[in-house]
């Protein structure tokens, strides 16, 4: 009996020091959501950082982007392959444009008030946020390419401000 105790003693004091820590670090390591996007890390968002950093709809109706670049949203689930399968291209996307961007992700099973806002009927969606213009929704993962495609053109305006410079004479 006394070797149970003992064993349940230290199984739990394993899980308690176990939750205490995120990740393995103590908690006054923990990295601000600052220093991660610095570092080009996706975002994991919950409804508080989304009404802090994106858009406060308890207080308004009318979208206001509170960032201070562009932004993108992957809502996805653990359980779904096509997010899983484009979780690495956006982790890559976030270093490429660390500094320029900021990309979020949204787990539609825990912030199912977030989904409802986005009507997130199918994962993954992307929400991408320009500036100052209304966000537009991309259902369905696709590959690298596309979404440097709507970073460049639609996020960081690259296409339209190479059309309006003057060609360069030969």
């Amino acid at each position: 009996m006394k070797k149970l105790i003992a064993m349940a003693t230290l199984f739990f004091a394993s899980i308690l020091t176990y939750a205490c820590k995120d990740g393995g670090k103590p908690a006054q390591q923990i990295e601000s959501q600052d220093s991660l996007q610095a570092k080009g890390e996706v975002t994991v968002m919950n409804k508080e950082l989304f009404i802090a950093e994106v858009f406060d709809y308890e207080k308004s109706q009318e979208w206001k982007y509170k960032g201070d670049k562009p932004a993108i949203i992957d809502l996805y689930a653990d359980w779904c392959g096509p997010c899983r399968m484009t979780a690495p291209i956006m982790k890559e996307l976030a270093k490429e444009y660390a500094g320029q961007i900021v990309i979020y992700k949204v787990n539609v099973d825990k912030e199912k008030e977030l989904a409802a806002l986005f009507n997130a009927t199918s994962i993954p969606l992307f929400v991408f946020i320009p500036m100052n213009e209304t966000p537009q929704l991309f259902r369905g993962a696709a590959d690298k390419a596309t979404y440097k495609k709507v970073i460049e053109e639609f996020l960081l305006k690259k296409k339209e401000e190479a059309s309006q410079q003057p060609m360069p004479s030969l």
